[in-house]
């Protein structure tokens, strides 16, 4: 018997989606969602024109601030590819350290969505060990 594969295409509303993959998701604000998934940091994906952005905030580190912590975050850039780490300056009495993405909204297919959930995922882990050794 020769094996058909069918392809087919679905349009889902992104909260939807979300949680048929065992992720809640919440609209907090309009174009602002917390989507989170059991035993991970929230992610706060928001859509401004024809963009996706999405940010996991892992804390102010101003106590452990560091050439070298920089260095070796900025360094670890290169092994967390299509996320990176960043600080993010909005309110500048408090900079957080975050883990960023970004997408085009137009033809946003399923798997380059969950893809970046999980890409966020396991840089999230690699910038947490990376911070271990600044904590202790």
């Amino acid at each position: 018997m020769i094996d058909v594969i069918v392809r087919s295409i679905l349009n889902t509303n992104i909260i939807e989606f979300l949680e048929e993959h065992e992720y809640y998701a919440e609209q907090i604000a309009d174009g602002i969602y917390r989507v989170t998934k059991e035993g991970e940091l929230p992610v706060f994906v928001s859509v401004n024109g024809n963009n996706m952005f999405f940010q996991v905030d892992l804390g102010n580190i101003s106590e452990i601030k560091s050439e070298e912590l920089f260095f070796n975050l900025l360094d670890l850039n290169t092994e967390i590819l299509p996320v990176s780490v960043g600080i993010d300056t909005t309110n500048p009495e408090d900079s957080r350290l975050v883990v960023v993405e970004s997408r085009e909204i137009c033809n946003l297919d399923d798997n380059e969505l969950l893809g970046v959930f999980n890409a966020l995922q396991l840089a999230t882990d690699k910038v947490e060990m990376l911070l271990a050794n600044y904590l202790n």
